[in-house]
């Protein structure tokens, strides 16, 4: 009986420690999702001001989609990438309508 409380405790800590050094590949692995999906939004948002106006419909609808990659960001890490700045906030402190002038 002491082989297998042995045996199952060796068990437990090693699924522990691959546990514990698995936990920070994964949260920068989240990061890394974040940030090209706020980058990818950006680029799109500025492919559309370009060719379509600041203003038009596609515009406005990329305007979204940067929304929500940003939220998405937030509500996972609270963090949000910042393209221009190329920069982690740890605020939620985007300015909605810094493309409004593109």
């Amino acid at each position: 009986m002491n082989t297998v409380r042995d045996s199952l405790l060796s068990l437990i800590i090693l699924a522990a420690v691959l546990l514990c050094a698995a936990v920070p590949r994964l949260q920068a692995e989240t990061l890394d999702r974040c940030q090209r999906r706020v980058a990818h939004a950006e680029h799109e948002l500025h492919e559309a001001i370009r060719r379509h106006g600041s203003h038009s419909m596609i515009a406005n609808h990329e305007r979204r989609e940067l929304h929500n990659a940003r939220e998405r960001c937030w509500r996972e890490r609270h963090q949000s990438w910042n393209e221009h700045e190329r920069r982690w906030h740890k605020e939620r402190d985007w300015d909605e309508h810094e493309h409004d002038h593109d």
